[in-house]
């Protein structure tokens, strides 16, 4: 209970919104544009009566007025032990929105079944390229659902071992001698089968490319361009 005379009180938060119990002889006055830490409180003799503060944090805090002719005390400064409860919600955590899988991934196991199944098979030479005692061969290019499948060999007859920095598929459009109508797009590719890192000297390997289904139009051609990692080598197949 608190004594009223007049006196000032000082809530550990900047705003705060009070409510009185239905006395007219209690005052709360506070700044009401700017927000600050003080409030002046007020009484004349009359009835007890109660106090309701919330804080701008939600805390809440409450007290039965009392008038008293002679106060002992004229300054409180409220600490937050005081406070009986808040009255905002506690923040509930959200889960993070599942990000739908890709169609791809949820087919990995199938390509490489099919791949498999691809490195087994009978296969044919459709395009070939040598250079400095390697050969970069394009075997198969089987379309299945909505994918096509390109199974691809290299084999290493020079005597240093080549190490693979990439293979990348393209498709081009036109005539590289005129740059301003030849297109070269790179093709993404979902999925490598058996897809080596180096070849020694005196092997082969063969591996399966996945990429999204395309065809190849009228003007256009099929590239796989092989690159040795830490060499001068490059292999550039055309189809």
């Amino acid at each position: 209970m608190l004594p009223i005379g007049t006196r000032r009180t000082s809530f550990n938060n900047t705003h705060y919104q009070p409510t009185l119990g239905g006395t007219s002889n209690f005052v709360f006055t506070y700044n009401r544009e700017k927000e600050q830490f003080f409030g002046l409180l007020q009484a004349t003799p009359g009835t007890e009566s109660n106090l309701l503060t919330v804080t701008k944090n939600g805390q809440v805090y409450s007290y039965i007025l009392k008038y008293k002719e002679q106060l002992s005390q004229l300054n409180y400064f409220i600490n937050p032990k005081e406070s009986i409860g808040n009255e905002l919600p506690k923040k509930i955590k959200e889960k993070p929105i599942a990000q739908p899988q890709s169609t791809y991934t949820n087919r990995i196991a199938y390509f490489q079944k099919f791949s498999a199944f691809l490195l087994k098979s009978k296969y044919e030479s459709i395009a070939t390229k040598r250079k400095k005692g390697v050969k970069l061969q394009l075997q198969k290019m089987v379309y299945n659902a909505s994918e096509v499948y390109l199974v691809i060999e290299v084999k290493n007859k020079s005597e240093i071992n080549f190490e693979i920095d990439y293979l990348k598929i393209y498709r081009t459009n036109g005539n590289k001698k005129r740059k301003a109508s030849f297109q070269k797009l790179e093709q993404k590719v979902i999925n490598r089968y058996e897809m080596p890192s180096q070849i020694k000297s005196g092997q082969k390997k063969r591996f399966v490319y996945v990429l999204p289904k395309f065809v190849i139009g009228d003007n256009e051609r099929l590239m796989i361009k092989l690159k040795e990692l830490n060499g001068s080598r490059k292999i550039v197949l055309k189809n």
